[in-house]
């Protein structure tokens, strides 16, 4: 639980009630989202060639730490800290307009992010609570921008709003937790959705997943090895 978690992270174990609250709900929005998310897909495919739990889980994990997946909230604080160090006006939108949009648009998600807006409500309080209410308003000034600056980069053919990775690296910041955990955290949660898909493919007993592959580039005529580049 939240509180186990920053009862052993703080040395003096002393922690608010909104401090809990909201890592709680953190490990809530993250603990599923679909089998089609790639950790999810993962442990279908893993799990489908009859493998043990523990190779399934560690094969969800591999593929949660990539910046892409798990990682993103890592990638958004550090975009936010050089914007930070770089942006002499905070409230200027062409200079926050100029620093790199990450956290930024889902594959699903087009209009909003549900897990996003649940979270961001209580990510104000708490930036009150820690007297970093400048911080807040410089994420939720990059959020209103951001639609503006991918469209001027390229072509959209759907919306574009902030996921929830936007705003959870900014939650773990303030709670003071170590860079290096906020992607075992999101296991910690995730694994609960992975065990279900586990079960689920388990229980269905299907054929081993095989996704088709098709070439696309010409054949080419074989060189003999001596004769290689």
């Amino acid at each position: 639980t939240a509180e186990n978690i920053l009862h052993l992270l703080r040395p003096d174990s002393q922690y608010t009630p909104l401090e809990a609250k909201l890592l709680d709900i953190a490990l809530v929005l993250h603990m599923e989202h679909g089998g089609g998310n790639n950790s999810s897909f993962t442990t279908h495919v893993v799990t489908s060639s009859l493998t043990d739990t523990y190779s399934v889980i560690a094969a969800a994990i591999g593929s949660l730490k990539g910046p892409r997946h798990g990682g993103a909230n890592i990638k958004v604080v550090k975009m936010f800290d050089e914007m930070k160090r770089e942006v002499k006006d905070w409230t200027n939108e062409d200079e926050v307009a100029a620093g790199l949009i990450y956290g930024v648009g889902h594959a699903i998600y087009s209009k909003s992010d549900p897990r996003a807006v649940i979270f961001k409500s209580f990510v104000e309080k708490l930036s009150v609570e820690k007297h970093l209410e400048k911080e807040f308003a410089l994420y939720s000034l990059v959020e209103n921008l951001a639609p503006k600056v991918i469209a001027n980069e390229r072509q959209m053919y759907k919306g574009v709003s902030t996921n929830v990775d936007f705003y959870s690296g900014f939650v773990y910041q303030m709670l003071g937790l170590p860079l290096e955990l906020y992607t075992p955290i999101f296991a910690i949660a995730r694994i609960v959705g992975w065990s279900a898909h586990r079960m689920e493919e388990l229980a269905n007993n299907g054929k081993i997943i095989r996704p088709a592959y098709k070439p696309i580039t010409e054949d080419l005529a074989y060189v003999e090895m001596k004769k290689r580049c």
